[in-house]
């Protein structure tokens, strides 16, 4: 039994074409075997059941048990073109049966991702549907809205809008700051809120994912840069850059 995904919660440019007819689970499956019997396999042709799941995100996954292969893809792929279907289906396949796809499949696939009105569609999606957990922003240690407050002043003359900030509900050791643009909020890890950890460290983690609204993504090709050359630069003028870092480090994990 094997079990792959695909996630993706943002993109950019050209509109993909409105008002087509969204393809249906049953096309869908046609062009799952279309693509399969195209990569040359050497397996019998697998029962394809497709679904699409109303997902927050453009989330596609495929499982494969005995000969039946189950997809569940995001219900927002309904409305693009079947060359993107089977750009995706090429994708999912070569990672359940381990081969590569294409350069063309990926390629084209990304162009979807990245398409402004794809990027839209999505950030509302998540909107509607995302639910984004957070403990209130004043903590036993920390408040991170005045901590907000004080670096929009002295760093951004005081130009960021204030976003929804607030603790994580767990004490997250793998992912340590986040900002969601399609929710508006900073969210830290519980874990930080300790009389052990330095104000400095929580100060620029909290300036890290205030340089996100300063710096949003960027596209280069079908590539996102989520840390541009311009954000690292501000990013090492925090005075204790360094110090943050290295003791951000013995907590473990990650800054996005």
């Amino acid at each position: 039994m094997e079990q792959l995904s695909l996630s993706w919660t943002s993109s950019a440019e050209d509109d993909p074409g409105s008002g087509r007819p969204a393809i249906s689970s049953d096309d869908a499956v046609l062009s799952f075997a279309r693509v399969f019997r195209r990569m040359g396999l050497r397996r019998p042709l697998p029962d394809f059941r497709v679904e699409y799941r109303p997902y927050a995100g453009l989330r596609s996954t495929v499982h494969l048990k005995g000969n039946v292969v189950r997809v569940r893809l995001s219900d927002l792929m309904a409305d693009s073109t079947p060359i993107v279907i089977e750009a995706l289906a090429e994708i999912l396949l070569a990672k359940l049966f381990r081969r590569e796809a294409s350069r063309e499949a990926r390629e084209c696939y990304l162009a979807f991702v990245f398409n402004e009105s794809t990027r839209r569609r999505i950030e509302e999606t998540r909107r509607e549907r995302g639910r984004k957990r957070q403990r209130p922003a004043q903590g036993a240690c920390f408040d991170l809205e005045e901590i907000f407050a004080d670096l929009n002043f002295r760093y951004f003359d005081g130009g960021l809008p204030t976003p929804r900030l607030g603790w994580s509900s767990k004490r997250s050791r793998t992912i340590l700051g986040h900002y969601d643009s399609a929710h508006s909020t900073i969210t830290i890890s519980r874990l930080l809120d300790s009389p052990k950890i330095p104000r400095y460290a929580v100060e620029y983690l909290v300036f890290h994912e205030m340089l996100h609204i300063r710096y949003p993504v960027e596209r280069l090709g079908h590539r996102r840069v989520v840390h541009s050359e311009e954000f690292r630069q501000a990013e090492q003028s925090f005075p204790y850059y360094e110090e943050a870092r290295r003791r951000l480090k013995l907590t473990s994990a990650r800054i996005e």
